[in-house]
């Protein structure tokens, strides 16, 4: 089963783009995307219902802003919009959904960029979020975590480690953060088939020509719960997907 996540930043933009055309040729089993910026009243009738596909939509209360959606090729077979924490759930930064065995958390991690107070949100959304997820792995859920983390785990992560190391998306703070996932035994499915692998990012700045240079940053990616980890058949940055300022990045599980 092919699990695909991209940050598109502006569904609508991204529509404009040539998208349907693209997933209409990539045909991933599941679509999570995340960034969305838009309520599905909002949305052409092809974008809202794309042809061979079921979509739910997970705006934000807030027009214009954040907003998760998950498409797949068969409905999924249970549907949360949220995680039960109501601070959160309003940016609708999270859409799960059941795919056979598997429970998928489309998430949209915060962005800490805005000072002092969305840095603390973004850290409390880190530790909810993982507190809700090892409940259910501790029930015996199968979980597989995609989107946009807005942190740069490592070092190998980003071009310009040193320059950024006060900047949101590499603060010491951050990073620990989720380090706390992967002591509970969470594997960054990237990362488990490639861990050395450098030069590998998934989001560039519009500014100075960032992506034609690859100065970029390693922000999304597939999470999955210990039991998933010998399932891992391929995980991939597809980097030449333009339309974003990220590109889609694939998981492959054998199930």
């Amino acid at each position: 089963m092919e699990f695909v996540s991209w940050n598109v930043n502006g569904v609508r933009a991204v529509h404009k783009k040539g998208f349907l055309d693209w997933l209409d040729d990539a045909r991933p089993d599941v679509l999570a995307l995340q960034e969305i910026k838009a309520s599905p009243d909002q949305l052409p009738e092809d974008l809202r219902n794309p042809k061979g596909y079921h979509a739910i939509w997970t705006p934000a209360e807030r027009p214009g802003y954040s907003g998760t959606a998950t498409l797949s090729r068969v409905a999924p077979t249970d549907l949360r919009q949220g995680f039960g924490e109501a601070r959160f759930d309003a940016e609708g930064r999270v859409t799960v959904t059941r795919h056979e065995s598997i429970l998928l958390f489309n998430v949209y991690f915060p962005n800490g960029g805005q000072g002092d107070e969305r840095l603390a949100y973004k850290l409390d959304f880190y530790d909810a979020l993982l507190a809700h997820l090892n409940d259910l792995v501790a029930q015996g859920e199968s979980v597989v975590v995609c989107g946009d983390l807005n942190t740069a785990h490592r070092e190998i992560d980003l071009a310009r480690p040193k320059q950024n190391r006060k900047n949101s998306g590499f603060m010491p703070i951050e990073c620990e953060a989720l380090d706390r996932w992967f002591e509970a035994g969470w594997v960054d499915a990237f990362r488990h088939l490639h861990p050395e692998a450098r030069d590998c990012y998934t989001w560039w700045t519009y500014r100075a020509g960032a992506r034609e240079r690859n100065v970029g940053w390693r922000l999304d990616t597939h999470l999955v719960s210990p039991d998933l980890a010998d399932h891992i058949r391929d995980a991939r940055i597809l980097k030449d997907i333009q339309g974003s300022d990220h590109c889609p990045v694939l998981l492959a599980l054998d199930l």
